[in-house]
Formats: structure tokens, C-alpha cells, sequence
């Protein structure tokens, strides 16, 4: 086991590599919350504001799971899910959409492009999130 200090925090890894995940959030205080929480279950995060620059970290850092707003400035979260699927070198990295849209056919249409979990945050805790990650990255 390693002892690894990471932005202020510390967490306990055991010798595999550390897990990346890449914030997609436009609510800068809720992506906030979500990478310290992430942060102090001993993952590595990026965090971007916009689905632009999502599509840009996406092929620079490589993240092993993408936790994706939909409603954003400049691209939405389903553009950006449609171009990752649709993006030989990150058509396989793991999605979670976390958004507001509730509606039957907003998740639908994110299982269309290829989403491995659609979560309504007015229907989740961070902690869901954290455990769905976790199941995603076994």
C-alpha cells in the first residue's frame, strides 16, 4: 500500500494505478463537492466547466470514467457523449450522466448514444455516485 497526498488530501491506495475521473459540471460548488468526495475515496479527478472542454481532457488525460452533466454551456452532454462514442480513442471510457433531466425520453435518448448509467441527481447522494462508479470500474 501506498500513502498518496493529492491536492491537500490524503488517501490510502493499494499498488494499482489510481483511477481518473473526469468532472463534467457547469454548478461550479457541486463539481466542487463531487472531487473532494472523490478525491478522499482515493480517486484522481479532473474537472472541467463545459462540454468543450470535456472533449478536449477526454483524449489528453484518458480518464477511466466520465461523470457527465447535460446541460452545459457550449456542447451539451449528449453531443459530448454522441462525439466520445463516436471517437475511436475514447469510444469504450465508462459514462455516468449525473443531470437534472428526469423526463423518460432525456434518458432514453442517453442510452441511444451509448451512456453506461443515466443517475438523476435530485434522486441520488454522493454516495450512490461513488458506489456506481466503483461498480463501473471493477
Amino acid at each position: 500500500m501506498t500513502l498518496t497526498l493529492f491536492r491537500g488530501s490524503i488517501s490510502i491506495m493499494s499498488d494499482n494505478k489510481q483511477k481518473l475521473i473526469l468532472i463534467v459540471e457547469d454548478d461550479d460548488n457541486l463539481a466542487s463537492v463531487y472531487e473532494t468526495r472523490l478525491q478522499a475515496e482515493g480517486f484522481a479527478t479532473k474537472r472541467v466547466p463545459n462540454g468543450e472542454d470535456a472533449l478536449s481532457a477526454a483524449l489528453a488525460a484518458k480518464p477511466d470514467l466520465i461523470l457527465l452533466d447535460v446541460m452545459m454551456p457550449k456542447v451539451s452532454g449528449f453531443d459530448v457523449l454522441d462525439i466520445l462514442r463516436n471517437t475511436p480513442e475514447t469510444q469504450d471510457v465508462k459514462i455516468i450522466m449525473l443531470t437534472a433531466l428526469s423526463q423518460d425520453n432525456d434518458k432514453e435518448k442517453a442510452e441511444s448514444l451509448g451512456v453506461n448509467d443515466y443517475l438523476i441527481k435530485s434522486q441520488v447522494v454522493i454516495a450512490d455516485v461513488v458506489d456506481r462508479i466503483r461498480q463501473h470500474l471493477e
